[in-house]
């Protein structure tokens, strides 16, 4: 599979902006769905996954469908994985050791 040509968005990028579009504050949001100030910054800023249990708090508090934010959450991490310099010649290795299985 082809590299893509940009990394795409991650879910955290989506929730930042809608809590500041319903001026909810990160320090609010965490409390009131339970979770440490500090681990919503970190999704909010791209540094920590949106796992499937955060996905359902988000459910929860906001209305916003859990499945989009982990599809989101795992096209992001696909793409990371994909960008890793070894990757591309590591996967075309395998590809020619494993291409007798595909016929």
């Amino acid at each position: 599979m082809a590299t893509p040509n940009r990394i795409p968005t991650h879910p955290g990028d989506v929730l930042k902006e809608e809590l500041e579009v319903r001026g909810i504050s990160q320090k609010d949001f965490a409390e009131r769905i339970g979770v440490s100030y500090s681990s919503v910054n970190e999704v909010l800023n791209s540094k920590r996954p949106v796992t499937s249990d955060f996905a359902l708090l988000v459910e929860a508090a906001l209305g916003i469908n859990p499945e989009m934010l982990v599809n989101m959450q795992s096209r992001y991490n696909m793409a990371v994985a994909r960008m890793q310099p070894s990757m591309p010649s590591h996967l075309e290795k395998i590809r020619r050791m494993c291409a007798p299985w595909l016929l």
